[in-house]
């Protein structure tokens, strides 16, 4: 164990057990009414960041110095420092469920989606009656449960609760983040503010309504019980436990292997890591792990293992494909260049931190090796995989546990062991064991304040600088809902992406067609004629199946945003379709348009 506690106490009795609530209600206070007095109606493409209300950027600033001030000094209850962190959770995670009335992220809609065709079909299907979107079928856990609480709470859908999970999937992590920084360290201090870095840091977005928020929560607590169960101490106290906390971890193993694709691969060599210690050289785990993947990937998940394997086999070794850029794949315009810098510099001073604590805490970097190695771990998966050009950011976000901890390390003072500090105790040296001596705001105080501010105010625009992506107005959620209210089975949807709410709705019976997905020189032909393009794309639908265009703010944002095509080019295909003869408007709003592909032979409705 490792003790920080070196630091005097700089009030004493009943003032310094109350003050901590003053800064944090001040915070709180200040994020009500920046969030009562943001509009959200006109986001830019700086999404929330220039939206929201200045007082909530003195809230957040308030909170991090309030948090940092009561976190350093070990006379305060820990019940203090816990108080921050789930403020940081409320200003950082709820305000957006608080500020939009829809929920985010096109991802959580087709998620949504999914579900509402597994209670709607009964069970699971195959490639050859729902597609690509089968791969959810062959990884049902996530959806499987979902659908049993919708169920339960008696909701329409669960768009009725999904607004919340960001905040829901990161109180998940509170505790086994505790439990495993606890196996390492007694001192509050770097416990807590480890756990202030690893959430501020957590930008990556992967906390939405999804089945990785809930695997990568049972992976962190996986980690948690084998770093506290499953050491050599651990088990010379008892073997008849070891055989509990071994049914304990499997269970969480089948949720996670049942759930997603990438977190059994992401726990498998993490638990391969820690048998790199003698402390943890323990196979139960990493056997219990691989064995319930293969039996998953060999059975259940086969069909789409089989189609998708020549492509991972290429991709092994692919490095550039996790920073590519180009057609697509481009940050375009002042705000998502600002969001995605924010997000980089935002990774990169955690992990920098992460080194100079590595280096600079020798107790730490001895006693905390396994957490280290844990950390480690993820990094040749960059290799191994692009994951959609995504691996990058999920390699950051298995990282960050371990990240966190040493960064947190490097903001505070150096190490001791417990042993050290009671051999100066005995010999009287009170300078060396911090029981007394005058307080010193000196620059260990504030250069490290500077940076968990700067960090933490990063997080908004790393996290939230998209929102003029995510974000879809109820005017577009109408608009969408009246499409395949009306759109009979069989029809088309003919789209310019898929960032539009309920994209996949009615996927099993309703087909859709994404033009900006296609090769760039057919996107180039629907730019130089668009409605005769689009048209002739559409014609093969029969009656009484129709094929809509639909054209919505989330598209073009989207577009815009990733260097796709622009706002002029855009609007030269909506006009170029509302002039069309061969196309009727349907609906329009506010948020976009609604046509139909009119139908020859026979009157058109």
């Amino acid at each position: 164990m490792t003790d920080l506690s070196d630091l005097p106490p700089a009030w004493s009795g009943r003032r310094a057990l109350v003050w901590p609530g003053v800064p944090l209600l001040v915070a709180l206070a200040l994020w009500a009414y920046a969030v009562r007095h943001t509009d959200v109606s006109r986001l830019d493409d700086y999404g929330l960041v220039s939206a929201l209300h200045p007082a909530f950027w003195a809230g957040l600033a308030v909170l991090t110095t309030g948090f940092w001030f009561t976190v350093r000094d070990p006379r305060r209850p820990g019940a203090w420092s816990a108080a921050y962190v789930l403020g940081l959770l409320a200003m950082e995670r709820a305000t957006q469920a608080v500020l939009y009335p829809t929920p985010l992220y096109a991802w959580a809609w087709k998620h949504e989606a999914v579900i509402d065709h597994l209670l709607t079909a009964g069970g699971l299907q195959t490639a050859d009656q729902v597609g690509d979107m089968a791969v959810y079928d062959q990884w049902p856990g996530f959806f499987a449960a979902q659908a049993a609480l919708q169920r339960l709470l008696g909701v329409d859908s669960t768009a009725m609760f999904m607004a919340w999970w960001p905040l829901v999937s990161s109180l998940m992590l509170l505790l086994p983040l505790l439990l495993i920084y606890r196996t390492f360290t007694e001192d509050r201090r770097l416990i807590w503010t480890a756990v202030w870095l690893f959430y501020v840091a957590n930008w990556v977005g992967q906390d939405y309504f999804s089945p990785q928020s809930v695997a990568y929560a049972l992976h962190v607590g996986v980690l948690a019980v084998v770093l506290r169960r499953f050491g050599r101490s651990a088990v010379r106290r008892g073997r008849p436990r070891q055989a509990v906390w071994t049914v304990v971890i499997t269970v969480m193993i089948v949720a996670i292997v049942i759930s997603h694709q990438l977190t059994p691969g992401m726990l498998a060599v993490c638990l391969l890591a820690l048998c790199l210690s003698r402390r943890y050289r323990d196979w139960v785990p990493l056997v219990t792990t691989v064995v319930i993947f293969l039996a998953w990937c060999l059975t259940a998940a086969l069909p789409f293992l089989s189609a998708a394997m020549p492509d991972m086999i290429r991709s092994i070794g692919d490095v550039g494909a996790n920073v590519e850029t180009g057609y697509g794949a481009t940050p375009t315009g002042a705000g998502a260049i600002a969001t995605s810098w924010a997000a980089r510099l935002l990774s990169a001073s955690v992990l920098l931190l992460a080194a100079v604590g590595v280096l600079r805490q020798r107790v730490l970097r001895h006693r905390a090796w396994p957490l280290l190695l844990v950390a480690a771990a993820p990094l040749p998966m960059f290799a191994a995989s692009s994951y959609g050009s995504e691996m990058i950011f999920r390699v950051l976000l298995f990282m960050l546990p371990g990240a966190a901890f040493f960064a947190a390390a490097a903001l505070l003072p150096k190490v001791r062991t417990l042993a050290a500090d009671a051999a100066a105790q005995e010999t009287g040296n009170r300078q060396t064991t911090g029981t007394a001596g005058p307080r010193r705001w000196g620059i260990g105080t504030w250069v490290p304040l500077a940076a968990l501010l700067g960090g933490t105010l990063a997080f908004v625009p790393a996290y939230s600088g998209k929102d003029r992506i995510n974000y879809f107005p109820p005017q577009e959620v109408a608009l969408v809902r009246q499409l395949f209210e009306q759109a009979p089975e069989g029809s088309l949807v003919v789209a310019a992406n898929r960032n539009y709410p309920d994209a996949y709705a009615d996927y099993w019976s309703v087909d859709h067609y994404w033009f900006l997905d296609d090769a760039r020189s057919h996107v180039d032909r629907i730019v130089r004629d668009p409605a005769a393009t689009l048209a002739d794309d559409m014609a093969g639908v029969e009656r009484p199946a129709r094929a809509y265009f639909l054209l919505t703010q989330g598209q073009l944002a989207n577009s815009e945003m990733n260097g796709q095509l622009d706002k002029a080019q855009l609007d030269r295909i909506r006009t170029s379709v509302a002039a069309s003869p061969r196309f009727r408007l349907v609906a329009e709003n506010s948020a976009g348009w609604l046509y139909v592909l009119k139908q020859s032979g026979g009157a058109e409705r």
